[in-house]
């Protein structure tokens, strides 16, 4: 992963952890269902925004290595593992 990218998913993941650990508390208080689910929800978008994240770095990597004509078949391999997760 690249530098920059790495850094915008590590402000992400920390983030999640937070607004996760804010959910544990909220069912220690019983808060109601209808806000606990708004922000499991919430987290779920969160995932699937650094998941995007992620899936265009790599993609970027196996454009940017074709371009420079070196080998990608390990990016392209990677990339295809990490689509078959996201299914």
């Amino acid at each position: 992963m690249s530098d920059h990218k790495r850094k915008d998913v590590s402000r992400r993941i920390a983030k999640i952890y937070g607004h996760v650990h804010g959910i544990a508390e909220m069912l220690d208080e019983e808060r109601p269902y209808s806000e606990i689910v708004h922000q499991i929800s919430a987290v779920r978008a969160s995932l699937e925004s650094v998941t995007q994240v992620i899936v265009d770095d790599l993609v970027e990597d196996c454009v940017g290595k074709a371009a420079a004509k070196k080998p990608v078949a390990g990016s392209l391999e990677e990339l295809q593992h990490v689509m078959a997760e996201i299914r």
